[in-house]
């Protein structure tokens, strides 16, 4: 049982992980010809409408996605009702979306933005007819089906915004993107799903489901409206050239997260979920999923800081050089989400919903502060303040973990503390020494790069730290089933 449920976790978390690389790596490549074929008003525009989108998408599924995840004992009862409940909710939400059009416009103060809405709204019921799917796909580590969905969708879709986009479709390219990756994904996820709704609806398996699913929903709501509202402050306060510069920076910080901890996280959950109540197997995987998040994660950070100027202007070309200073401010609280990511997922895993919550509340109340006092700043006040809120947020984080799986706080602490340490050092470092240098930009980069992954692979194997030695002993693992 314990080797086959390990067997199946490290299944799904390759094809979670290459199959993040393939969709990420897909839709970089498509947003670095979308940048060079449209303005970055235009992406400031469809940043506008769509953090209003992803808020309101939360509520498509209300946490009853998860709650069937880590539900023990599911009935088909349960995936019919949840199916037809999401597809309700997403046609409401299409219908308020649409009619509230003229308000949002009026909102940003910019009329191009009243048929954009109209057309994005019908986002939402196309996406609830797939969640149950993903839901069950998710439960049974099914990560196959799942990664080629996700790559196909966004191959597709991709292409169908170039080719629009290279016509001189503008902001539309962005538009048609959006909605036909979606469908894309719906058509790959019916085809490849086993599983066909009945015609069977149940209140009261929703109910069964509604404790542990609100509270994740409330959570999950405060997640979405908190990482968003920068946005919609941003574009309510700047102009959509600015919001434009911002997006983009968040955005390619959002990759390197996903490339560091997304396939991780998303397969921990219901690995975890399995063990939870076998407590010191579930302490060993818990810590040394920290260790090696830790280490990808600063690893990554780092080389992306040191290079950022030249990627972005190399990249997007220089008419994107003023999303270099919001892409660098951004990676100094980069390692707060994966870190967190883990944290977190250790109550929701366990069913504690409860702490779930109250911990969402008091992070939440900190991004509240920074959002009202660090726009007093501008953008790079806001950002700065993000750092201080992303420190507190990690500790309150590793509190509730430590307490929840009973280890102690220090335990916790100590992986992502050392390799920030060698991150830092190996950043100065490398700045001591390539200071005077004077070369070509894409020479230049791949210096600083690669000397500081030498430096922090080095410092690391000095020092032996157990973070660098889960990650080695996770990638020869892999590679000796490989062989075998």
């Amino acid at each position: 049982m314990e080797k086959n449920l390990k067997s199946k976790g490290t299944v799904a978390f390759l094809w979670d992980f290459f199959g993040k690389m393939a969709r990420h790596g897909t839709i970089f490549i498509v947003t670095i010809f979308l940048a060079r074929l449209l303005e970055p008003s235009e992406f400031g525009l469809i940043a506008m409408i769509m953090v209003i989108v992803m808020v309101a998408m939360v509520f498509t599924d209300v946490g009853l996605g998860g709650a069937l995840i880590q539900r023990r004992r599911v009935l088909p009862i349960h995936y019919s009702s949840v199916f037809y409940f999401n597809i309700l909710i997403g046609g409401l939400l299409t219908m308020i979306t649409f009619f509230s059009a003229g308000w949002i416009s009026e909102f940003y103060n910019t009329p191009e933005l009243l048929p954009i809405t109209q057309v994005i709204s019908i986002l939402f019921f196309i996406t609830s007819f797939s969640s149950v799917q993903v839901s069950k796909l998710r439960k049974e580590l099914n990560y196959e089906a799942l990664t080629k969905a996700d790559v196909g969708s966004a191959v597709l879709s991709g292409v169908l915004g170039i080719g629009l986009a290279f016509y001189g479709a503008g902001v539309w390219s962005l538009v048609a993107q959006a909605l036909s990756r979606a469908v894309f994904h719906n058509l790959f996820l019916w085809s490849a799903s086993k599983w066909i709704p009945s015609l069977h609806f149940s209140f009261k398996a929703l109910t069964q489901l509604w404790g542990f699913g609100f509270r994740m929903f409330l959570s999950g709501l405060l997640e979405v409206i908190f990482t968003r509202l920068d946005i919609i402050i941003i574009g309510k306060l700047f102009s959509p050239t600015i919001l434009g510069f911002y997006d983009q920076a968040k955005r390619l910080n959002d990759m390197l997260i996903q490339y560091s901890s997304g396939s991780i996280m998303s397969v921990l959950f219901p690995v975890l979920s399995k063990v939870q109540n076998d407590l010191p197997r579930f302490q060993n995987i818990t810590i040394k999923t920290l260790g090696i998040i830790s280490f990808i994660v600063f690893i990554i950070l780092g080389s992306m800081y040191l290079v950022a100027e030249e990627l972005i202007v190399l990249l997007f070309t220089e008419k994107w050089q003023g999303a270099v200073i919001y892409f660098k401010l951004l990676l100094l609280s980069g390692f707060a989400y994966p870190v967190s990511a883990l944290l977190v997922n250790i109550l929701s895993s366990r069913g504690n919903s409860k702490a779930f919550l109250r911990l969402e509340i008091y992070k939440k109340i900190l991004l509240a502060i920074n959002l009202y006092i660090g726009f007093l700043w501008g953008i790079e006040g806001y950002l700065y303040g993000l750092v201080v809120v992303s420190i507190l947020g990690v500790s309150l984080n590793i509190l509730f973990a430590s307490k929840e799986i009973k280890l102690p706080f220090y335990a916790f602490v100590k992986p992502i503390v050392t390799q920030m340490l060698i991150a830092v050092l190996s950043v100065l470092l490398v700045i001591l020494l390539t200071e005077n240098i004077e070369m070509y930009a894409i020479i230049y980069m791949f210096i600083k790069g690669g000397l500081f992954i030498t430096l922090y692979l080095l410092i690391n194997r000095i020092f032996k730290t157990p973070s660098s030695e889960y990650f080695y002993q996770q990638i020869f693992q892999i590679l000796k089933r490989k062989r075998l």
